[in-house]
């Protein structure tokens, strides 16, 4: 039997704002071994926009993305870059998860959904 959801657009799902630490690995066209720390600056079921602090992965190339709690590693997921913001406040990469991501959305981006609830039940609590 399909489950439900199956039926609907992969891209399908809300995007929650949440900063997750993340560590993305990363090897360059001349072989060089980049890894590079950063946060998720929203989450989707399928993937996530990431803030990373200098170095951005190519587009169209593949990272290790992974995802850190107050433990440590949380969750490690392969990625392949959609686009790039060169912002230079704020240097940005879309990722997109390849491959079975059952555990992202479990882990990372229902969690997501529910530190936004709270916060945002934060921010009410202070409305006049």
């Amino acid at each position: 039997m399909m489950p439900l959801g199956s039926l609907v657009d992969n891209r399908g799902g809300p995007r929650y704002v949440h900063a997750f630490p993340i560590r993305a690995e990363w090897d360059t066209s001349d072989g060089v071994h980049i890894v590079a720390e950063g946060e998720t600056e929203n989450v989707g079921p399928e993937g996530t926009l990431v803030h990373l602090q200098r170095e951005l992965p190519p587009v169209g190339g593949r990272v290790n993305l992974l995802v850190m709690d107050d433990k440590g590693e949380k969750l490690s997921v392969i990625a392949e870059v959609l686009r790039i913001e060169r912002n230079p406040s704020r240097p940005q990469a879309a990722l997109q998860l390849l491959g079975e991501n059952d555990e992202w959305r479990g882990l990372v981006w229902e969690e997501a959904g529910i530190k936004m609830a709270e916060a945002d039940e934060d921010y009410s609590e202070d409305d006049f």
